[in-house]
């Protein structure tokens, strides 16, 4: 997406639509690319079969830095192991409960699960009327919609104003949310500076995610927004793939992935916005073109690197108190479903929710994406995404009409017994207890 400010580099990957309904950018500028690291030598060795500086020969030296790798790993790993177990606890505690739904009409429950986006610096009236008659979860700002953090916060104010109106029965903050990920992956000026890669390889990696998630938590509270969606947890496989691009993965190790997107999880929302983990179960294996925003794309992975690999983060994440996951639009053929991921009740229910328990709230990528082609219009996908188990619709095309077709179709669905009643309060739930757990 061309950026409309010039602080902020826009890519894709996450809600990248454009303003004339494209996708991806061919590369960001290059003061906003994170900066390439050459690769040290580990361990103080040097060239292949010669020696280090304390005389040790090559072989010695490789047969030494291989203990210490493995004596590292195992330590990391128990490292994560401890940061889950105690987290654990705490996470379960503080998961939003909502015993009971307020009274509303069908339409203002359908519109629980819907956010909306625009375009330009202003909010356009007929999204203040749906926001006012409550028929609106949240809205996503795009580097188009922000000219300055003043200009932002005071239109973050403007929407929760009419939020109070006396027609929405919801009580409760709306989500306003972006994707502050770092690096170059950033709407608002300000933190996190670093791009998950550069922290990856830092020299230290855990106080590196900390810095970045309190960071981005501090910079969205302080426009008043309480979302973000953010981290990436991808595992990506080769250097320059679609997610390494610009740096958007902290590792090919998914140890790594997993304690650093903790680390990040649990800092950001100890300021008081909700953290995203992305982009479940994982784009971490796709190519360089195979860019959902744009196409179709498939991953042919197996069922048990998928679990292992891709999915491992997501253990952390959700024991870290997690309170929203973005589930790809790439398809999984081993979990069972040729559908993009999010619109498979296999992957959203089956693997996210109920293989590893899962219980926050659920948010699609961009309706708009190119990977849904072959899924008919916003309406029908809408439906679709519903069915498959997804709490929250994001409309990100930047038109205000996108979100209503979406409400539409939901509430067409719910009508007309396409979509489970049952199910489908169950999720306005969630979204409302996340939007509680965010007030104040």
């Amino acid at each position: 997406m061309p950026a409309a400010v010039a602080a902020l580099a826009v890519v894709a990957g996450c809600a990248t639509s454009t303003a004339s309904g494209g996708g991806r950018p061919s590369s960001p500028p290059a003061q906003h690319r994170p900066a390439a690291r050459a690769g040290p030598a580990r361990d103080g060795g040097d060239a292949a079969g010669g020696a280090n500086a304390s005389g040790v020969t090559g072989s010695a030296a490789q047969a030494g830095s291989a203990a210490r790798q493995v004596a590292g790993q195992a330590a990391a790993n128990l490292a994560v192991a401890a940061r889950v177990a105690a987290a654990r606890q705490a996470a379960t505690a503080r998961l939003p409960q909502l015993a009971s739904l307020p009274a509303m009409s069908d339409r203002q429950l359908a519109g629980q699960r819907i956010i909306y986006s625009y375009s330009g610096l202003t909010p356009p009236a007929r999204l203040l009327r749906r926001i006012r008659n409550g028929q609106a979860a949240g809205v996503i700002f795009f580097a188009g919609n922000i000219a300055s953090r003043a200009q932002i916060r005071q239109v973050a104010v403007e929407l929760q104003q009419a939020a109070l109106s006396k027609r929405n029965p919801v009580r409760e903050p709306l989500l306003l949310m972006t994707d502050q990920e770092g690096g170059a992956v950033r709407r608002l000026p300000g933190a996190p500076f670093r791009s998950e890669k550069q922290i990856g390889e830092s020299a230290q990696p855990g106080a590196e995610a900390i810095t970045a998630g309190t960071g981005a938590g501090r910079n969205l509270h302080g426009v008043d927004m309480n979302v973000n969606l953010a981290p990436v947890l991808d595992v990506y496989r080769v250097a320059g793939n679609f997610i390494d691009e610009f740096g958007r993965s902290y590792s090919m190790d998914p140890s790594v992935v997993s304690a650093l997107g903790a680390d990040f999880i649990t800092a950001q929302q100890a300021e008081g916005v909700a953290a995203t983990g992305k982009h479940f179960p994982g784009l971490g294996a796709a190519r360089r073109r195979q860019n959902t925003d744009e196409r179709p794309v498939t991953l042919n992975l197996s069922s048990h690197t998928i679990r292992t690999v891709d999915e491992f983060p997501y253990r952390a994440a959700i024991a870290a108190g997690v309170k929203l996951v973005m589930v790809s639009w790439a398809a999984y053929p081993a979990l069972g479903s040729h559908r993009p991921a999010g619109l498979s009740s296999k992957i959203v229910q089956g693997e996210l929710r109920q293989r590893l328990g899962f219980t926050g709230v659920t948010i699609t990528d961009a309706l708009g994406a190119g990977a849904l082609r072959s899924y008919g219009a916003i309406p029908n996908r809408s439906v679709l995404a519903a069915t498959a188990g997804m709490d929250l619709l994001l409309c990100a095309g930047q038109r205000v009409g996108e979100g209503i077709q979406g409400l539409d179709a939901l509430l067409g669905g719910y009508r007309g017994g396409t979509l489970d009643k049952t199910a489908f309060q169950a999720a306005a739930r969630r979204v409302i207890a996340l939007r509680a757990s965010l007030a104040g």
